[in-house]
């Protein structure tokens, strides 16, 4: 019996594995070992994690996670030893995203959630990486970045005048809370990407199909061109490429990629992998 955990920056899926089946599934808050301590992420899975899972007899852990580098990813090794007290592997989210979308094959793997990131992949290790540099400097095709093309061009009046209206209706947002939570609240990538469902409803509005156009067009000419390889097949996993996956596939078409798959979660491919 093992344990499998995938994290990004705003969930964690947990999965309880006996004989290569999952027995539990579940969800906590994203860990990122290098906004939280130890002791952070030790109240996180105490108050977050089910007793089926927490007091499970295990023999690995294997957790994939954003921000799982040395040596942040040391914070991890120590809470989830002491807490399972069996051998933990601790790799990237990327990695994860690597192993459960292509297995042992090669190929162009991108994580498009509330952040972003890339990696060129060999079938066994990342032999590239674009740094993806974070929602200030980066990580285009996210969330994020997607949530802040939205603002700015509702605020700058380049979306329909109603459009603002049904914004505030929906988010319960003035300016002003918009102005407060981006610069003066904890976490502004993680609200910024949460006006992602906005979007979503009302994506048949074409200058909104064309910012998320936009948002993947960025993604490829910065983070996906400097590999050189647009002939290896694309997989693309998070919650921004599941739901905008046509989008997503009508871009990657018009740069020169082939999207091979698209996956909300990593979780049910590392799975496949692992067992």
């Amino acid at each position: 019996m093992f344990i499998l955990s995938d994290s990004g920056s705003t969930k964690t899926d947990w999965m309880l594995v006996n004989n290569g089946e999952p027995v539990v599934k579940v969800q906590t808050h994203g860990i990122n070992p290098v906004h939280l301590d130890t002791a952070d992420i030790t109240r996180l899975l105490t108050e977050e994690l089910p007793p089926a899972v927490r007091h499970a007899e295990v023999s690995c852990v294997f957790f994939y996670g954003a921000g799982c580098i040395a040596p942040y990813d040391q914070k991890l090794h120590t809470v989830l030893n002491r807490l399972f007290g069996c051998p933990v592997e601790v790799g990237s989210d990327l990695l994860g995203a690597a192993r459960a979308t292509c297995g042992t094959e090669a190929g162009l793997v991108c994580i498009l959630g509330t952040g972003s990131n890339s990696c060129l992949y060999d079938g066994n290790k990342i032999v590239s990486n674009t740094p993806p540099l974070g929602y200030i400097l980066g990580d285009e095709g996210s969330g994020a970045a997607l949530g802040k093309l939205f603002l700015n061009a509702l605020y700058k009046k380049r979306l329909p005048e109603q459009m603002l209206m049904q914004f505030q209706v929906w988010s319960r947002n003035t300016y002003n809370d918009v102005i407060r939570k981006v610069y003066r609240e904890p976490l502004p990538n993680r609200f910024l990407a949460s006006l992602a469902p906005f979007i979503a409803e009302h994506i048949d509005e074409e200058p909104l199909r064309q910012l998320v156009k936009q948002n993947f067009r960025d993604f490829f000419h910065y983070n996906l061109a400097p590999y050189g390889e647009p002939q290896m097949p694309l997989h693309a996993v998070g919650s921004i490429a599941w739901h905008f996956r046509e989008l997503l596939e009508e871009t990657a078409r018009e740069e020169g990629y082939h999207l091979a798959a698209v996956e909300k979660s990593p979780i049910d491919g590392l799975l496949r992998y692992h067992k």
